[in-house]
């Protein structure tokens, strides 16, 4: 990186070794700070590195953490933007790698919502969210797939349910992005413009959404009922419960 100014810590990537940090001097505080983010110094190379094998999210997080700190501390950060871009994801032989294209994540989008006025414009950004390469409703889609195949790879009963359950929760998805798409050529046909003394977007409150069970309320209901592995088999029977009255009950109230 060209930088007018020398800064108290870079941050760039290394093509094999990942994120690493730089300092402009050997200030102990520097080195303080980042073996505290799990850095590390490398002799050979003269900068720090994160330790083999961190995942590119962990590492985003990790020096974003570090940058905060430094920055709190009245010190100069310059981070390579490259960072931010993820390496492709594996995919199979012959099949090309799905590149990464940023500033196109689901939060961008939304505030991009918040300054359009034109209906064709809204079309656009729909058109971006169900894109084939780049989509985040195709990523969803994607991600859920493999979390089925990553659960399928355990061979247990549990791993195949649970895989099954998710490739049908993925249908789901397709089938949201085909009613998206329905939605984004109305929108792209519309000549309608909202009006300039229309309330801002933000004042405007979402609909309440309908709590829904996490995917393992089933599993942990299932768990609770089961018998414990470690229980003994030799313990004594429960005692009999004593009959129910089949009388009514004496107060009005009504029960579940």
């Amino acid at each position: 990186m060209n930088l007018p100014y020398e800064p108290d810590v870079a941050f760039g990537v290394h093509p094999d070794l990942g994120v690493a940090a730089a300092v402009a001097d050997d200030r102990p505080y520097l080195d303080e700070v980042l073996r505290k983010h799990h850095f590390r110094y490398s002799q050979d190379l003269d900068v720090y590195l994160l330790p083999e094998g961190t995942g590119h999210n962990t590492a985003v997080r990790t020096m974003a953490a570090a940058t905060r700190e430094f920055q709190d501390a009245g010190l100069t950060v310059a981070t390579d933007p490259r960072i931010m871009l993820p390496s492709p994801v594996p995919t199979l032989d012959g099949v090309a790698a799905r590149t990464t294209q940023p500033g196109q994540s689901l939060t961008a989008m939304t505030g991009e919502l918040h300054e359009l006025r034109r209906s064709a414009d809204v079309a656009d950004v729909l058109k971006q969210i169900l894109d084939e390469h780049h989509g985040p409703v195709g990523d969803l889609e994607e991600f859920i797939d493999t979390a089925a195949a990553w659960c399928e790879r355990l061979d247990t009963p549990n791993g195949r349910e649970l895989g099954q359950h998710l490739r049908t929760i993925a249908h789901h998805v397709a089938f949201l992005g085909d009613r998206l798409a329905d939605a984004q050529l109305d929108l792209s046909v519309m000549p309608d413009v909202t009006p300039q003394e229309a309330r801002p977007l933000a004042d405007i409150p979402l609909p309440v959404r309908h709590q829904v069970l996490s995917v393992t309320h089933t599993a942990r209901s299932r768990a609770a009922v089961a018998p414990s592995p470690k229980r003994p088999t030799d313990l004594p029977a429960a005692p009999e419960e004593a009959p129910r009255s089949t009388a009514a009950p004496s107060s009005p109230r009504r029960t579940r």
